[in-house]
């Protein structure tokens, strides 16, 4: 079930939406590091707990981002759930765990990205402004690097 836009919590963005495919395929634009780039950021991801890697982009000077994100795989369970440290070694030291629960012939993919200071303004903004980018960018780019995915295992 959707969750409540209006039921904001100043600490976490917290998504979910269906994928029509089934949790194998979301698993790997997830772990797999050349098909998370497509979505997200390069990166050096591994599928392994307590492997330490980043992703970098564009600095986002107004936030204070200097465009890398330090990372640690903290859990995982194929198929089901990554959990990862995201850090910017200054103001940011969040988590961001995906779960993915079967749904029909998809995958309910669920994201909570927690950690915001409810007091601190620049976290709050950065909450607002990657808030947007999971909603409006992320998610869909993670459905459309999925369905290439079909296209692909069915020789083109």
């Amino acid at each position: 079930m959707p969750r409540d836009p209006a039921a904001e919590d100043l600490r976490a963005i917290r998504i979910d939406q269906f994928i029509a495919h089934p949790p194998r395929k979301v698993w790997r634009a997830l772990t797999e590091p050349e098909l998370v780039a497509r979505w997200l950021m390069p990166n050096d991801f591994r599928p392994e707990v307590g492997h330490r890697f980043t992703f970098t982009t564009e600095p986002k000077p107004q936030v204070g981002f200097d465009g890398i994100v330090y990372c640690e795989v903290l859990e995982l369970e194929p198929e089901k759930l990554l959990k990862i440290s995201w850090s910017d070694r200054k103001r940011a030291d969040w988590t961001v765990t995906w779960r993915l629960e079967p749904e029909g012939k998809g995958t309910r993919l669920f994201l909570d990205h927690e950690g915001f200071d409810p007091d601190d303004e620049l976290q709050q903004l950065s909450r607002r402004i990657m808030g947007g980018g999971w909603r409006s960018r992320h998610f869909r780019a993670i459905a459309a690097v999925v369905e290439e995915l079909g296209v692909e295992e069915l020789g083109g």
